[in-house]
């Protein structure tokens, strides 16, 4: 497991909500001062409130909150939960009559797992905003983990149980950690090993398959494959302007691309934000590259830190 969690960047706050018996959750990551965003959206099915304003051009040049949601595009509702507890402590845009938190979103696919009838709503996300703090460091079956799931490609009774992970890459007193929700369409690897960790697995053979093997052996038409998608954040102290927070979340895709095979397919809505405190200046090239290697580590603790869940196996519980 890689050290590290993303509140190691000060500033930034965590909170979880989850339903155990609906298999889903919500993930509020929260910078009260506001923080320089960014946002790279490489999956083509992704469900995703708010982007438009992370493109440079556009007014609004602060996020006070991010969320990472179960619940498919219902889960997207959990952000208006966390708008009124932001509102409610006065955190936000000055508008004269009120403040207006800014606070985007995205989502997995988890409703095929659980109970359906359950997800991430208003009340959920006000219970993760209001849990949110700097100490908790929770990772595996919690938030966004809880119906998070992994290779997918035979269907769900030979997926593997997934998670939240979240690692920490420092250089100096430049910070830049990664919080991520797997729930991936493709296999999982350790980068610094290129060994599979997780995907597709034989629950009567107790072994791992690969899933692009089983694409070359089939060569047949996925349809929807339910269940997929891969979201997470950046955070760093580094100073950003909004073109460079999104030249982070672009960078920090490599970190997907290194550690999840396939990615970026038709069946996934892959999203990666950008949260800068402003805090350290810093080579633009270094810290996208300490952003992708922040991604991947998060991306290996997602799988170590699950527990099994659903009938589902997790790395630990069959590799340990």
């Amino acid at each position: 497991m890689y050290e590290g969690y993303i509140t190691d960047v000060e500033g930034i706050k965590v909170g979880h909500s989850q339903s155990e018996e609906g298999m889903t959750g919500c993930t509020v990551i929260i910078c009260e001062k506001g923080a320089t965003g960014g946002v790279d959206v490489r999956g083509s099915a992704p469900g995703t409130r708010e982007t438009d304003l992370f493109k440079a051009e556009k007014m609004v040049d602060k996020v006070h909150g991010l969320v990472l949601s179960g619940g498919s595009a219902f889960g997207l509702d959990a952000a208006s939960g966390v708008m009124k507890y932001l509102e409610e402590n006065d955190i936000g845009f000055d508008v004269g009559v009120t403040r207006v938190p800014i606070v985007a979103s995205a989502v997995i696919f988890d409703l095929n797992i659980g109970d359906y009838r359950i997800r991430p709503d208003f009340q959920m996300g006000y219970m993760a905003a209001k849990n949110a703090n700097t100490y908790d460091k929770l990772q595996g079956n919690i938030g966004c983990g809880m119906g998070a799931t992994i290779g997918k490609i035979l269907g769900t009774e030979n997926s593997m149980k997934s998670g939240l992970g979240s690692a920490t890459v420092k250089s100096g007193k430049l910070i830049v950690s990664a919080l991520v929700s797997v729930n991936s369409f493709g296999d999982i690897y350790d980068f610094t090993i290129n060994k599979q960790i997780a995907g597709v697995y034989d629950y009567k053979n107790e072994k791992l398959l690969n899933t692009i093997e089983i694409m070359k052996s089939t060569n047949k038409d996925l349809g929807f494959n339910i269940g997929n998608t891969t979201i997470g954040v950046i955070a760093t102290n580094g100073t950003l302007t909004k073109a460079e927070g999104n030249k982070i979340a672009e960078m920090a895709h490599n970190g997907f691309a290194r550690s999840i095979n396939p990615i970026h397919t038709m069946l996934d809505g892959d999203t990666i934000f950008t949260m800068a405190t402003n805090e350290i200046r810093a080579d633009i090239n270094l810290l996208g590259t300490l952003a992708a290697e922040a991604m991947s580590k998060a991306i290996t603790n997602a799988i170590m830190f699950a527990e099994n869940s659903g009938g589902l196996k997790a790395y630990k519980n069959i590799f340990n």
